[in-house]
C-alpha cells in the first residue's frame, strides 16, 4: 500500500499522510497557526446563507 501524499493547504510543500506527521495536513505547527489565525479574523468562511437576525434571537433556553 503505498503512502498518500498531499499538500500544505498553507505553502503547498508536499506531505505525507501517514500517523506520524503530528501536522498533517499542514508540514509544521507555523503554517497549522498562520491558518488557525486566518479562521480566527474571518479571512476564511465556509460558504452558506446568512442567519437572519429573527433566527439569531432565537431563545434556546427551554430545550
Amino acid at each position: 500500500m503505498s503512502e498518500k501524499i498531499v499538500k500544505c493547504p498553507n505553502c503547498g510543500k508536499k506531505v505525507a499522510w501517514i500517523e506520524t506527521e503530528k501536522f498533517k495536513p499542514f508540514c509544521c505547527e507555523r503554517c497549522k497557526l498562520i491558518d488557525l489565525g486566518e479562521w480566527a479574523a474571518e479571512e476564511k468562511v465556509i460558504p452558506g446563507n446568512s442567519l437572519s437576525s429573527d433566527e439569531n434571537d432565537i431563545d434556546h433556553s427551554d430545550q
